[in-house]
């Protein structure tokens, strides 16, 4: 039998929302919300206290997501309501962040209030997003699709990043007075932007129904479905180990991500040079994803992943003894090639060895366990700057957490369906 396109419709229209909620992962986390923060809204309050202060918001809004994303996974598979859900939480997130446009100097503590509902909206989006990656294409291109949607991402983010990059070197160009006014509209531009590109997923991405009911009150059959859910879990080995070892690396992932710009300015490194860093490195992941979901939908996920982790080892070794903004460009350049790569095909696993009738309530699981990881980081790293002004042997910490990683996930056993060629 020939074999059905890969990149259908539904396929491409699925992976553009990872264009549209990609300009918020990279303008707003990555960029724009640690600048502002430090040089801006607590500016008169040292790097440390940035630091501290973005640390311990992304640990709540993580923490937030990681107590409620079963209750929404499980009521979503009820009726059909991924959907659903996807939109209210996409909009909250977007309206949040057209908010922070208009938070004014000092205002810290509106401006965190603003970034942790942007925030917990961006990720609950994410859990039903995920899990809409098994009603577009089958589960031999689950490795290809799901890094296609991050690839793409990384183009989205990067395209709007160039805009702000251009209004922050020349405001003049866009009718704007100062440095404020650009960040300003620059928040204001994600919101719409990711509003945008929400509407074609809306329109053309199926969503399968499953016949689960619950008869129950929502919050109280949601936990005891987690209850039947970590139940079912432990019934799979694989599944079991996979998951272990993700919480393991992808919290080292995501601190490296969204500590990054932060972490140049206490090295007293330029923004617009931390800006022009993140946007090569984000070019640069548009091809190095694809490539990575090409070479895993050929020859099978474990090796891209292996790679990815051990290259974050060696990032967090080079980390801790950077000194020149170069060197911050290089290592910018090597997250962009592996970051995709490392996120894509763990989401890809995942979908092939869960089972196929209860996504959102198994995808609410995955998204419970990222956030679990993902508190831990931002902790860390806001413990450390509570202990030291020195924010460089955070890195260290991280390395175990990649090497575990690695080592469970050989245990993991992926079916031979996601080796197909």
């Amino acid at each position: 039998m020939p074999k059905s396109r890969i990149i259908t419709k539904k396929v491409a229209t699925w992976a553009l929302y990872d264009w549209a909620n990609s300009a918020f992962a990279l303008s707003v986390l990555a960029v724009l919300f640690p600048l502002v923060l430090g040089n801006y809204w607590g500016a008169e309050d040292g790097g440390s206290a940035a630091t501290m202060r973005l640390g311990w918001i992304t640990f709540a809004a993580s923490l937030i997501v990681f107590l409620s994303a079963p209750i929404f996974g499980t009521i979503a598979d009820t009726g059909g309501y991924r959907k659903r859900f996807l939109l209210l939480f996409a909009i909250t997130g977007a309206v949040a962040t057209i908010g922070l446009g208009f938070v004014g100097q000092g205002d810290w503590p509106i401006a965190l209030g603003l970034y942790l509902i942007a925030s917990v909206g961006f990720y609950s989006a994410t859990v039903f997003y995920d899990s809409l990656l098994i009603d577009v294409t089958e589960p031999c291109n689950y490795s290809f699709v799901s890094t296609l949607g991050f690839s793409v991402g990384y183009l989205g983010g990067a395209v709007l990043l160039s805009l702000h990059l251009w209004m922050l070197k020349s405001p003049q160009t866009f009718g704007l007075e100062s440095v404020t006014e650009v960040f300003s509209y620059a928040f204001i531009s994600v919101g719409v932007w990711w509003l945008l590109f929400l509407l074609p997923l809306l329109i053309f991405v199926p969503e399968g129904y499953s016949p689960i009911e619950v008869r129950r009150h929502p919050v109280r059959a949601a936990y005891e479905e987690l209850k039947s859910t970590v139940q079912k879990i432990s019934q799979y080995r694989n599944v079991v180990i996979f998951l272990s070892a993700y919480w393991l690396y992808i919290g080292g992932v995501f601190t490296v991500i969204f500590m990054a710009v932060n972490y140049g300015q206490r090295l007293g490194f330029e923004d617009s040079d931390l800006v022009l860093a993140l946007l090569i490195a984000n070019f640069v992941g548009f091809p190095a994803t694809l490539i990575y979901g090409f070479l895993a939908h050929r020859f099978g996920t474990k090796r891209g992943l292996y790679f990815s982790l051990f290259a974050y080892v060696g990032v967090c070794l080079w980390g801790m003894q950077m000194t020149e903004v170069r060197e911050f460009y290089i290592m910018s350049i090597i997250i962009g090639m592996v970051q995709g790569g490392a996120q894509g095909l763990s989401r890809s696993v995942y979908a092939t060895l869960i089972p196929a009738h209860q996504p959102g309530e198994f995808f609410g699981f995955y998204s419970m366990i990222t956030k679990f990881a993902h508190v831990l980081g931002p902790a860390m790293v806001a413990i450390a700057a509570m202990l030291s002004d020195d924010p460089k042997w955070v890195l260290l910490a991280l390395i175990p957490m990649f090497l575990a990683g690695a080592l469970l996930l050989a245990l993991v056993q992926i079916p031979a369906v996601d080796q197909s060629q």
